[in-house]
């Protein structure tokens, strides 16, 4: 539930994380070979995730976000197959509409072309409370930047149906920390939405102002929806009377001809990440 009279709590902003690659970031734990998919695991969450007044009020939300704790969590890691611990990477945090974080096998040549990092956290599904969703890619995206050697201008957050309903709210309510978002065949937003079906669609959240004017002006967001989709209304409606309407500066709308509700070929992954990449290569 959201309300808009909640007072605000102070937002502790992370805009360093919109800035160069991190240079001096190290390397340790557990050792991932490149090519493969591996576990990892996280000690520690940033006050962004692992404060819940912080995770609340940036949503505006009324529940109290429930216990959590990252050690508990594990995740899946891609590294590039010629990754080089040297070379500033770019990082793609998805969120699945299931319990495994899981994206087509020609995704991941399309990631690595790129230089980027893929992780996703497991038990982030649908079913899972939104909060703890939320959290998991905080912790993903603070945790890499210790670990790799990451550009901050290419952490990317991502997700399909409901993983990218929770992509784009994270996208948005933390504009701080993610500099660009990708929303597969699912995306929400922070006002009411009359879609082309007459349908509307009420607002999921209400994010800070201050954070708001990051989204607005420095991050980049691609709503992928398909001709035969079944959120393809509701996405076109986020995307004209939500996006275009807000004033946001770099948002763009891909729509995969004669394709359902599924994760799309990898040539559309591609057009997503070209266009949040864009100037930062």
């Amino acid at each position: 539930m959201i309300s808009r009279n909640i007072p605000k709590t102070r937002i502790v902003l992370c805009l360093a994380t919109l800035a160069l690659a991190s240079a001096f970031a190290r390397e340790t734990g557990e050792k991932i070979e490149p090519g493969k998919r591996g576990v990892i695991r996280f000690d520690e969450s940033p006050i962004q995730s692992g404060d819940g007044e912080q995770v609340r009020h940036r949503l505006s939300a009324v529940e109290d976000p429930p216990p959590y704790d990252v050690k508990n969590e594990t995740f899946e890691i891609l590294l590039p197959p010629a990754h080089d611990a040297k070379k500033p990477h770019g990082v793609l945090i998805w969120i699945s509409p299931g319990d495994a974080p899981t994206i087509p096998a020609d995704w991941e040549k399309v990631l690595a072309e790129r230089d980027i990092i893929f992780i996703g956290a497991r038990r982030s599904g649908n079913k899972r409370n939104i909060f703890d969703r939320i959290r998991l890619a905080i912790d993903a995206n603070h945790n890499l930047r210790q670990r790799y050697n990451i550009d901050g201008r290419r952490v990317y957050v991502s997700g399909f149906s409901g993983g990218g309903r929770v992509a784009s709210m994270l996208g948005v309510a933390w504009a701080d920390m993610f500099s660009g978002t990708a929303c597969f065949m699912g995306v929400n937003f922070y006002t009411d939405i009359e879609a082309e079906d007459g349908k509307v669609h009420g607002l999921n959240y209400l994010p800070d102002e201050t954070v708001t004017e990051v989204a607005q002006q420095a991050c980049r967001y691609v709503l992928v929806t398909a001709e035969k989709d079944f959120n393809r209304a509701n996405t076109r409606g986020v995307y004209e009377k939500g996006f275009v309407f807000e004033g946001f500066e770099h948002v763009k709308l891909l729509e995969v001809p004669k394709h359902g509700h599924s994760p799309p070929p990898a040539e559309w992954l591609g057009k997503a990440l070209d266009f949040l990449d864009e100037g930062k290569r």
